[in-house]
């Protein structure tokens, strides 16, 4: 092979101008990476909208048909649960299981209050800040479990007595001073008699009756917020 002259011997690069076909090249390269980046980017905010709704529509589905937090509204069920603690619902408690002495339940306000919704939207706006935790529900009491269908509820100088049987307590709230007597009454058949664990602040059964067992929303299981309230109900 022929060296030109004042190479020592060494080859030449054929293409004078390949530096500049490289650079070109990487040019072109950069420049359909960002074009490719800039159409992510526009993928990402056209379909922004679609998930925001799919992630509303699946948290009101989980709060219609399994779960719901719910926000304590009073103190009626201290020292268990307290103002503004934040319960996990199970929706499905009782229609795969039965009811049970000391289950803690949300139920709708027996007194079929309605604060008006403000129409379809509000509705809507309702259940959506209800479904991420933000919005006190409409099923506003959550109270314990004391009497079953059929039995018959007393009670008698601070002590309840189910069926003339006095029961064991340990989650009411001790500083019970208004001791107020009551009954003995019998528990309809499908509902329930509850009462709040502090029993000094809470309106339960004992002034409005008891719930029909088909107004329960469901079995509140765990305390979520804060966290260092975290147990189990």
């Amino acid at each position: 092979m022929t060296h030109p002259p004042g190479t020592g011997g060494q080859e030449i690069d054929a293409d004078p101008f390949a530096p500049a076909h490289v650079a070109v090249r990487e040019l072109r390269a950069e420049a359909a990476e960002k074009a490719e980046d800039e159409v992510v980017r526009r993928s990402f905010w056209r379909e922004l909208p679609v998930l925001v709704l799919v992630a509303l529509v699946v948290a009101i589905v989980i709060k219609t048909f399994l779960f719901q937090a719910f926000y304590i509204p009073s103190s009626s069920m201290e020292d268990t649960l307290e103002v503004n603690d934040r319960v996990m619902v199970n929706k499905l408690a009782y229609r795969i299981g039965d009811l049970r002495r000391g289950d803690v339940v949300v139920f709708d306000d027996p007194r079929g209050s309605d604060d008006g919704d403000g129409g379809i939207i509000g509705s809507l706006l309702r259940n959506v800040a209800e479904s991420i935790g933000l919005s006190t529900p409409r099923s506003e009491f959550i109270k314990r479990v004391v009497g079953l269908p059929g039995e018959s509820v007393e009670v008698r100088d601070g002590v309840v007595y189910v069926d003339g049987e006095p029961i064991d307590e340990p989650y009411r709230r001790q500083d019970w001073s208004r001791r107020d007597d009551f009954g003995p009454t019998t528990v309809p058949d499908d509902s329930v008699f509850v009462m709040g664990d502090n029993r000094d602040s809470s309106q339960d059964s004992r002034s409005f009756g008891a719930i029909p067992v088909d107004s329960i929303v469901g079995r509140a299981f765990v305390t979520l917020w804060p966290p260092a309230h975290w147990s189990g109900l």
